[in-house]
């Protein structure tokens, strides 16, 4: 893909994300672990990472591209991050859809010094023409640019800096196959088991000052979706109703109470959940019915059930894909306490 001239390369008109909440820096700053050691779970990819990294040092070389998948809140940005200072180099962030223009792109290139690491979350929401740019820019280092316009236009290639791509996807499938074949490693991010899931939030509420017991550490990781993210999240509102409560520390009273008022239930279902799960069971007879049509029914975007609430409600067997469309499950049933036949009637 050519790179036109008259788009003109200004890396400061390029959003490379939309700017945090005063609690998502306090989070950026506080809670994100910041090295290896301070990475709970994912032992698996962080081995690999690791040795990658290594070996990459030695040869005194950039490391390898990498991507990074699976669901939302496992960690993908923290890694990202976690790799760049084990490499001891800068990161550049930027995600799919910030990228509008090819011109803003080329000017993020050329910008990056050897060695630079650019992460580019929710990369499957690059536009076709953007990930044209990508392929020579990762395999050779190469830009291409077109000078002029009409007949007199000639191309030129420009060299750039030794850069290593780290992308980040919900949906390694809406990847196209040459760009995810050029990604020298590939490594997904699972759900959390609930130990790993109560270290995370021991670990933040000593950062944050909260003396919580045993019991509100594990109600607090059973809602937690088994998502680190939502973990430091329900921490922080619990934080919050201890704290205008007068308790002094939290235990799993406190914890579900505070819970309680958030409506979120003892396996982490919020509102939302319970609403399309009851939404399938109660109008279309626990399905099989199509996404699309529970969007509608249920006032959602096909998008945010997909990649919002459904990952977890499959997780946790509440929910079945099949080839006709989306299956409340027996599990779900009993949750909710709905009498469940096996022609998935209501009754």
């Amino acid at each position: 893909m050519l790179v036109d001239s008259s788009e003109q390369f200004n890396a400061s008109e390029c959003s490379v994300r939309p700017k945090a909440s005063g609690e998502d820096l306090n989070l950026d700053n506080t809670l994100r672990p910041q090295n290896f050691g301070e990475y709970i779970g994912q032992e698996k990819v962080k081995k690999n990472l690791d040795i990658l990294i290594q070996a990459a040092k030695k040869r005194r070389e950039p490391i390898e591209h990498i991507l990074l998948y699976g669901p939302a809140g496992l960690g993908k940005t923290t890694l990202a991050n976690i790799i760049a200072k084990e490499m001891g180099v800068n990161i550049k962030t930027t995600s799919g859809p910030a990228i509008e223009r090819v011109g803003d792109f080329g000017s993020i290139l050329t910008n990056l010094q050897d060695g630079d690491i650019l992460f580019i979350d929710e990369i499957h929401r690059l536009n076709k023409s953007i990930e044209e740019i990508l392929y020579p820019a990762m395999e050779d280092f190469k830009l291409d640019i077109i000078i002029g316009k009409g007949p007199s236009a000639r191309t030129i290639q420009l060299d750039l800096p030794k850069f290593t791509l780290i992308g980040a996807t919900t949906k390694l499938g809406s990847l196209s196959n040459p760009l995810r074949n050029r990604f020298g490693a590939t490594y997904r991010l699972e759900f959390y088991d609930n130990k790993d899931i109560r270290d995370i939030i021991k670990r933040s509420s000593k950062i944050l000052d909260v003396e919580i017991h045993d019991s509100g550490l594990e109600k607090i990781a059973s809602c937690s979706r088994q998502t680190p993210r939502v973990a430091n999240r329900l921490l922080k509102r619990v934080r919050d109703f201890s704290q205008i409560k007068n308790r002094k520390f939290v235990d799993s009273a406190v914890a579900e109470e505070a819970l309680a008022m958030l409506d979120i239930d003892q396996v982490g279902l919020e509102p939302s959940d319970r609403h399309i799960l009851k939404t399938i069971i109660e109008k279309f007879d626990g399905g099989p019915v199509g996404l699309g049509t529970i969007a509608a029914a249920t006032s959602e975007e096909i998008k945010t059930i997909e990649d919002v609430y459904e990952p977890y409600l499959l997780q946790i067997g509440f929910l079945a894909r099949t080839p006709r469309g989306r299956i409340v499950t027996e599990n779900a049933y009993n949750h909710l306490g709905i009498k469940y036949t096996s022609d998935n009637k209501l009754l």
